[in-house]
């Protein structure tokens, strides 16, 4: 499957590298999840740069970004922050979606439906 290559600013291929080696918890039991192809055959990307971001998860073929947030996600501020970044992702053809990263650690099963449901969804509009 052929997809659009998204531009980023190259500075940010050292912070992706070094954001890698220092997953959180639910990064890390999401990416369990999502590596090596295991979510419906879709390759994931971890601490991905798009743009002038880098996003936690994302996937090429579906152009989802998937984002946990942690403690640092919850002032005003910090969230104001993370509307505008969407926004400017969404503009480029990214599509989301949210997690925190409590729901990740104690739901896991249910996070992960969640993304399969929302690939199973995109996978029935893209039918012929």
């Amino acid at each position: 499957m052929q997809y659009r290559i998204l531009p980023y600013e190259p500075h940010l291929k050292d912070l992706a590298r070094k954001l890698r080696r220092t997953m959180t918890r639910g990064e890390t039991i999401l990416w369990n999840h999502l590596k090596a192809k295991k979510m419906h055959g879709y390759d994931f990307d971890r601490q991905r740069p798009i743009d002038r971001f880098i996003v936690d998860f994302y996937g090429k073929e579906l152009m989802l970004a998937i984002e946990i947030d942690g403690l640092s996600h919850a002032s005003e501020e910090a969230q104001q922050k993370d509307e505008e970044r969407q926004a400017r992702l969404e503009a480029l053809g990214v599509s989301f979606l949210r997690f925190h990263e409590e729901d990740v650690c104690k739901r896991t099963e249910e996070v992960v439906a969640e993304i399969e449901a929302w690939i199973v969804s995109m996978q029935v509009q893209q039918s012929p």
